[in-house]
């Protein structure tokens, strides 16, 4: 769980998101970022028992630093005004799939799987889809991920309109061939947060996913 006041930091920062403000909190920052690496640790401790491929993560590799990286964006706002970890035996240097949860009032969501893969990794996995299709339906099939996840995320940005070259149309994975990235998310009320089993309630929720990044982390080291 977070600390009430954590949350109210993350909205006073949303209304007053500039560097004056922030030095002025400091304090406040010290505190809430305490509570953040805690409640990470917490999830660690909950989760590695349950996916051994996270045994190596410490908190360190699961956390996001505050400010933003506001080179190619037009929000020129420094911080940001909500908290994510992130849970994978790739840890952040290394593009895994893993599990996801962000903190955001209003936005609030669990997600896993993986995110924005790059040309060759967008590849692999497209590959393991094709070949190996039957393994991919037993686990969107499966009762605890249907029940949490309901399926992977389709939408308008995260597919092509016609089929990736060298698959045919009438493939029976056409839908999941067409994506760009391969996760599935879950949105929850912020008001969870606070409550003490926010780290077991999600933990179990996040560990349907497990079966999927299997999948997917089997694709990438497969070698080419």
């Amino acid at each position: 769980m977070l600390a009430k006041e954590s949350l109210q930091f993350l909205d006073d920062l949303k209304k007053n998101n500039n560097r004056e403000w922030f030095q002025d909190n400091k304090k406040r920052y010290e505190v809430f970022k305490k509570d953040y690496h805690q409640l990470v640790g917490d999830f660690l401790n909950v989760m590695k028992p349950l996916d051994p491929s996270l045994e190596l993560l410490e908190i360190k590799d699961c956390t996001f630093r505050i400010n933003r990286d506001i080179r190619f964006s037009k929000d020129k706002s420094p911080y940001k005004a909500h908290l994510g970890l992130w849970l994978s035996s790739g840890a952040k240097g290394a593009n895994r799939s893993g599990y996801y949860v962000h903190i955001e009032k209003g936005a609030s969501f669990i997600a896993g799987g993986f995110y924005s893969p790059d040309s060759d990794e967008l590849k692999k996995v497209r590959k393991e889809i094709a070949f190996f299709y039957d393994d991919l339906q037993e686990i969107l099939s499966d009762k605890n991920f249907k029940k949490e996840f309901g399926s992977l995320d389709v939408n308008e940005n995260n597919s092509l309109k016609s089929m990736p070259r060298g698959y045919e149309k009438d493939h029976p994975a056409i839908e999941f061939l067409k994506l760009k990235s391969f996760t599935a998310s879950q949105p929850y009320d912020i008001s969870e947060v606070t409550q003490k089993d926010f780290v077991s309630k999600m933990s179990k929720r996040l560990i349907a996913l497990k079966p999927l990044n299997d999948f997917i982390n089997r694709a990438l080291d497969t070698e080419e």
